[in-house]
């Protein structure tokens, strides 16, 4: 019998203690400077990112293994229901996936394992997320 795959090199940490609230809250600051910069982003996000922040970083937090931030400030995420009044295509969820794959990449202190364990878990998350074709062509 083979031992089971370990992505991780500290599996009685999370994810979250891997990383640190410090270098998530910069992740999260870089990913949103580049969410406000994309054009297939910009008209599914308000002009004022610093809700959407706040929200996304309490969200990680628990996601991640920490402390249950965003249950306890706005409730059960229900992410799917949450992001139904968006019309997230695929090309928009390649998007979003593209901007925090920068800002993975970006963040000082982030380890490359860590990142890619992140990116792994939000791609799944992302393509859940998807609630509209793309529109057709003119």
């Amino acid at each position: 019998m083979t031992a089971p795959l370990q992505l991780s090199p500290a599996p009685d940490r999370t994810l979250y203690e891997r990383i640190g609230p410090e270098v998530l809250h910069d992740l999260v600051t870089r990913f949103y400077s580049l969410v406000a910069q994309h054009p297939d982003l910009i008209p599914i996000f308000p002009a004022d990112l610093s809700l959407t922040a706040r929200k996304q970083e309490a969200f990680l937090t628990g996601f991640l293994g920490g402390p249950p931030l965003y249950h306890q400030e706005f409730g059960h995420p229900r992410l799917r229901a949450r992001h139904l009044p968006f019309e997230i295509t695929p090309t928009r969820a390649r998007a979003w996936l593209a901007c925090m794959n920068a800002a993975l990449h970006q963040t000082p202190g982030l380890e490359a394992q860590d990142a890619a364990e992140l990116f792994a878990a939000l791609s799944r998350t992302a393509a859940a997320m998807v609630n509209s074709p793309e529109p057709e062509a003119p």
